[in-house]
Parts: C-alpha cells; sequence; structure tokens
C-alpha cells in the first residue's frame, strides 16, 4: 500500500520535539499515512505556510490570520503562556516608556511575541497590509531568536523580545527583564496567552484532516503518558539547559493546553485576533475555525 506523505514542520526546540516524538520514533501506528518532519525556526515556518508549502506545520497565532484560506487551526498541539510568555530583556533596568526610545531586536515580524509588542506600544500608526508589515512606532530588527540574548547581552541592542527557552535563561548573561508580555496578557484579558499552533492544510480533504488531527493528539498525549522516553528525545534540542530545566520548559509549553485549546483556550485566540485587528496590526477580523 502507498502511503500518503505528511510533512510536517516544527521548531528545533525541546517542547515542539516532546509533542512529536511518538510520530518522529514511530511509536504509533499511521496507518496509511507517513509523517516526514522538517524543523525550522518559526519565523520561518510562519513565512512558508503563506504560501501553503507543508500538510501540516506549526505557526505563530499571529501568522494564523493571515493563513485562513489555506489552513485550519488543529485542535492539538498549541503553546499557551498562562500567566509567562514572551518577554523583553534588557542590559539595564528600563520600563516599557522606554522602548519606543531605542532598537529592538526582535524573533520576526509575524511571531505571536511581536503581534503582543505591539499591542502593548500602541498597535499600528499607520495602514499595513501585509503580514507583520512594518506600520509601528519603535524600531527594531529582525534577528534569529537564539541570537538575540547574546546580542543584547553584547551590546548590540538594548533590549531584546526573546521566546522560547530564553525565557528561563536570560538572567545567566546578566540581563533584566522589562516585562514579561504573557503576564501583561493575563492581567489585562484574565485569559492565557496563545502563542502558536498547528495548523493543517485545507486540500487533503476532511477524512485526511480527521486522521492527522487523531495522530498529532496520541503523539501528545503518547509524550505526557511516557515523559521520560520524549524528554531523553527533546534533550536534543535543549540548547545549554540540563535536564531538570529542560523538564521544566517542556511543562510550560506541552500540558493538556497542548492536548486540546478548551473553550477557554479558544476564546484566548479569538481575544487575541480580535484586539489585534482593532488596534490595527491585522487588517481583516478573523473568524477562527478549528478542526473538529
Amino acid at each position: 500500500m502507498t502511503k500518503q506523505m505528511i510533512r510536517v514542520g516544527h521548531s528545533p526546540d525541546p517542547d515542539d520535539a516532546f509533542m512529536f516524538y511518538a510520530l518522529a520514533h514511530d511509536k504509533i501506528d499511521t496507518g496509511n499515512l507517513v509523517f516526514r518532519h522538517e524543523l525550522q525556526d518559526i519565523e520561518t515556518l510562519n513565512r512558508r505556510a503563506l504560501s501553503g508549502e507543508l500538510e501540516v506545520s506549526a505557526v505563530s497565532i499571529h501568522a494564523y490570520a493571515f493563513l485562513l484560506d489555506k489552513y485550519a487551526l488543529l485542535p492539538s498541539g498549541c503553546s499557551m503562556g498562562d500567566k509567562y510568555g514572551p518577554m523583553i530583556v534588557a542590559r539595564k533596568p528600563m520600563t516599557v516608556g522606554d522602548l519606543k526610545s531605542i532598537r529592538l531586536a526582535i524573533p520576526g515580524t509575524m511571531t505571536t511575541a511581536f503581534l503582543t509588542l505591539r499591542l502593548l506600544l500602541g498597535g499600528a500608526l499607520t495602514p499595513d497590509a501585509s503580514p507583520g508589515g512594518r506600520g509601528v512606532e519603535f524600531a527594531y530588527d529582525v534577528v534569529p531568536f537564539d541570537e538575540i540574548i547574546p546580542a543584547v547581552a553584547a551590546g548590540k541592542y538594548d533590549a531584546g523580545l526573546i521566546i522560547h527557552e530564553g525565557q528561563l535563561t536570560f538572567q545567566n548573561q546578566g540581563l533584566h527583564l522589562v516585562i514579561d508580555l504573557g503576564v501583561w496578557w493575563q492581567e489585562r484579558t484574565g485569559l492565557p496567552l496563545p502563542l502558536g499552533g498547528n495548523v493543517v492544510r485545507r486540500d487533503l480533504g476532511a477524512e485526511t484532516i480527521r486522521n492527522v488531527s487523531r495522530l498529532i493528539k496520541e503523539s501528545i498525549r503518547y509524550s505526557l503518558d511516557h515523559r521520560q522516553d520524549a524528554l531523553s528525545y527533546a534533550l536534543n534540542y535543549a540548547r545549554d539547559m540540563e535536564r531538570d530545566l529542560a523538564d521544566r520548559f517542556v511543562g510550560m509549553y506541552v500540558n493538556e493546553w497542548t492536548l486540546d485549546y478548551g473553550p477557554r483556550g479558544r476564546a484566548a485566540v479569538a481575544r487575541l485576533l480580535e484586539e489585534a485587528h482593532r488596534a490595527g496590526v491585522i487588517p481583516e477580523p478573523v473568524k477562527v475555525e478549528f478542526v473538529e
């Protein structure tokens, strides 16, 4: 029997590796589907999704707003910041008000981290319909996410917007927390901050989409049920992290939220994209649709 190839894009990070452990190591029966994993940073995956390259991909919730014609949002695989999230860190103590007078290093204009930063600092000033377009009132440069902390520590930037495991390790470089955007969002809305999710290409058809959705949820469940084995695999992608710290990081972003957004998680996605549209960050209203 010829199996259908499903290319899955996800980040080379311990949380994504943990999530896809079972699929990457044939721990579950995938039937007539075969999965090939393509590991790239989230901003690259966001850009690839704009052209519908991969059958399944991790994307930022910000990017999802520009993908509705090609992709549907899977109910499993979300990264949810529940009273934590992307952070602004700086070489010296500063306030949020100082951010508009400096140049920041950011991990990508389509990341949810950048969207949330724009909401924090007042959204867009000028109409800009391009995905992640510049229409903002602060200066920034796009820097690979794993180079931001070293760049700030070296004085190339006064502050940086950090994602992934840097949220747990930035103090090691003597940097100072300016603001945790996940905390800011929760205090403002009472909701967690939905950072990323998995999407599936609509042209696969209803039956294949249902099977993909089921298998990804099974993969996440398998890792949660076989935590130590999955964590050992995830450590291959844990930059400068010991096992205990990697386990803590994985627990932040692979948990019950990841199995299913649930009503509160779905409300959080809708609220974030609604506020982004109202602020002019996203040009059109977004009708959030999950695979059922």
